[in-house]
């Protein structure tokens, strides 16, 4: 029955510690997380606006590069355009020369046709009678008669070339005209889509630019969204790294309340089932007890003998000054027994015992720290540089195993 209860007690000390929780922590703890999530949300918004400007201006760029090119292509073609002009000219010169020398063969030509018409208005058909009948005989007459009509034939002859000529002459210079109306409208042309060309690429170099703005816009506030949320993970485990450490304390206090109930309800249990009612002798230095006898009580007789001496860093001597490993090898090497020098080293040697049956002489390991058990729930070890070497609870810490070598 008294077992079950101090069960149950103990029990309910555990479940009271647990329900101890500091609010403003968890709700500082929460905040923060909750803001980390509205900052990641906003990270996420700000490298999606950054991915689209992105995107659209490598799209502005490419048209960019297409206008850049067309209008390569098109001072290109105005050039050639010009080029073309100035030959045209040029033939339009010679052609000049040859139309003002078939304009002159034209004048002459008829000034030479408009003599003989003016003859022949003159003299009338009179003229080409007096020739035939003045002829001596028919042979003189028929030679008179083809003499006329080769000079009909001439005259039709200078009349046809006549024509041809300005006929030629004109076909050309229209032909020259009009090839180089063409070319003028093509540079026209090609002139004013150039001016256009320039007009959209200055407007596109614009949206780029624009663009290339909002892109560093949202490049910085994904910046100052990621330094937020970096800063804010950074407080979170600050304040969780505080509370594991507050949760350790409170465990660790309650178990020494836990463990010093449990002696007081052992004490107490001891005095109802001893026949004698004679109170305890009350002891002013904790001493280690005579019960457990052997090597392992003269091992804590011992090492008691050196409490006060300074705790030193490294140090093995009970005299001048040790560490936790330290000391625990020196004491245990006046007795002919080598220990390793870590104190992780030293928590492997032996063999394992439950804390509820240490006996004095056992090493207890708590973890990167080292101690000799010397009876009724003490050990002595050297503690600190403040406190050098003392006798201490053996529960002060959580103990990791106790090991008994003798």
């Amino acid at each position: 029955m008294k077992k079950y209860k101090r069960r149950l007690y103990v029990i309910l000390s555990f479940i009271l510690c647990l329900s101890v929780v500091d609010p403003i922590s968890a709700t500082t703890i929460s905040e923060l997380r909750d803001n980390v999530k509205k900052n990641q949300s906003q990270l996420k918004n700000a490298q999606q606006k950054a991915d689209e400007a992105q995107e659209a201006q490598e799209g502005v760029e490419e048209e960019i590069e297409e206008i850049d090119a067309e209008l390569v292509n098109l001072i290109t073609d105005i050039n050639l355009c010009e080029e073309a002009i100035n030959d045209k000219e040029e033939e339009i010169y010679r052609t000049q020369l040859d139309y003002d020398a078939a304009v002159a063969e034209k004048d002459e030509q008829y000034a030479s046709m408009k003599i003989r018409i003016q003859f022949m208005y003159e003299k009338g058909d009179s003229s080409y009678l007096h020739m035939f009948f003045g002829a001596g005989n028919m042979g003189d007459m028929v030679n008179k008669a083809k003499y006329v009509e080769e000079l009909y034939d001439y005259d039709r002859k200078l009349l046809a070339e006549y024509e041809e000529t300005v006929k030629r002459v004109q076909e050309l210079w229209d032909t020259l005209e009009e090839d180089k109306s063409e070319l003028e409208t093509s540079k026209t042309e090609l002139q004013e889509g150039q001016a256009y060309m320039e007009e959209l690429l200055a407007q596109k170099k614009e949206e780029y630019e624009n663009y290339s703005l909002m892109l560093t816009k949202a490049k910085q506030e994904a910046a100052t969204y990621t330094a937020r949320i970096k800063q804010e993970t950074a407080q979170i485990r600050k304040l969780e790294e505080e509370e594991r450490k507050r949760r350790e304390e409170e465990e660790r206090k309650r178990k020494e309340e836990e463990e010093r109930r449990r002696k007081e309800q052992e004490a107490q249990l001891a005095d109802g089932d001893s026949a004698s009612k004679e109170e305890p002798k009350k002891q002013e230095t904790p001493k280690p007890t005579s019960s457990g006898g052997g090597k392992g009580q003269d091992i804590a007789n011992y090492a008691c003998k050196f409490i006060g001496n300074p705790y030193v860093a490294g140090g093995t001597s009970l005299t001048n000054g040790a560490d936790c490993s330290g000391f625990v090898m020196s004491v245990y090497k006046n007795f002919g027994i080598n220990l390793p020098r870590s104190s992780y080293s030293q928590s492997t040697v032996g063999k394992g015992v439950s804390y509820s049956d240490a006996r004095p002489g056992d090493v207890i390991y708590y973890g990167g720290h080292v101690g000799i058990y010397i009876g009724n729930g003490q050990i002595v070890h050297a503690s600190t540089e403040r406190t050098g070497i003392k006798i201490t609870s053996a529960t002060y810490r959580n103990i990791i195993t106790v090991r008994r070598i003798v």
